[in-house]
């Protein structure tokens, strides 16, 4: 009987008010809900896009190729060269709307197009040299050698001109990670996921490539600067 009157006493009795949540974890927490929500509508959206690009209508497709082609262009621009940038990103685009039955919606739509860009810029770097290529694997990142620039023989006093030339020296693979690592923002994981390869190769092969940057700019850098 005691017992029970225990027991109901801390039941009447009031509950200790639960600590309250700091302002700081409350408002990360806001935030974290609204960007999950907003990821959320954005693949919805994409989601619809697709299927209306699977449905061959054209103003769908314009969205697509006005939302993707300048980071495409970019893409291929700084993988293969100016020359061929231009036809390259239009065959990518036309090989996405072709095959877009085979976007299963498992990475988003910009990943799926970025890695039909880099596959189609180290094609066409490699087909240049006249040896086959199958897509971007992880032997490939280190294979495909640069073209030739003159910008690097030449002597162009603007840093700009240095990175440009010292990023078209680099090797088609290295040049691909840091392109959509440094300069496209893109995490390991995304690089990983567009370039078919384990997230520590796009790692290590980051690290090579800055290394290989560091290389190519030192020696003209500090000849500038009076440095030797």
């Amino acid at each position: 009987m005691e017992t029970s009157v225990a027991n109901l006493k801390n039941l009447l009795l009031p509950r200790p008010a639960a600590p309250p949540v700091p302002r700081d974890e409350a408002a990360a927490a806001s935030v974290e809900s609204q960007v999950r929500e907003a990821q959320a509508r954005a693949r919805a959206e994409e989601a619809v896009l697709v299927a209306r690009c699977r449905m061959g209508d054209r103003a769908s497709m314009r969205v697509v190729y006005e939302k993707y082609q300048r980071r495409v262009f970019t893409l291929v621009l700084r993988i293969a060269g100016e020359q061929e940038a231009e036809e390259l990103c239009q065959e990518v685009f036309l090989k996405a709307f072709r095959n877009i039955e085979k976007f299963r919606g498992e990475a988003q739509l910009g990943t799926w197009l970025y890695r039909l860009a880099v596959n189609a810029a180290l094609t066409h770097v490699t087909r240049d040299r006249g040896r086959r290529v199958k897509a971007a694997s992880e032997e490939l990142l280190e294979t495909v050698p640069a073209p030739v620039d003159a910008q690097l023989e030449g002597g162009d006093p603007k840093l700009r001109g240095r990175i440009e030339a010292a990023l078209s020296a680099l090797p088609a693979g290295y040049r691909a990670v840091l392109v959509l690592h440094d300069i496209e923002g893109l995490q390991h994981e995304e690089i990983a996921e567009v370039l078919g390869c384990r997230v520590g190769t796009s790692k290590s092969q980051l690290h090579k490539a800055r290394a290989k940057m560091r290389e190519l700019l030192g020696p003209k850098l500090r000849a500038e600067r009076g440095g030797g």
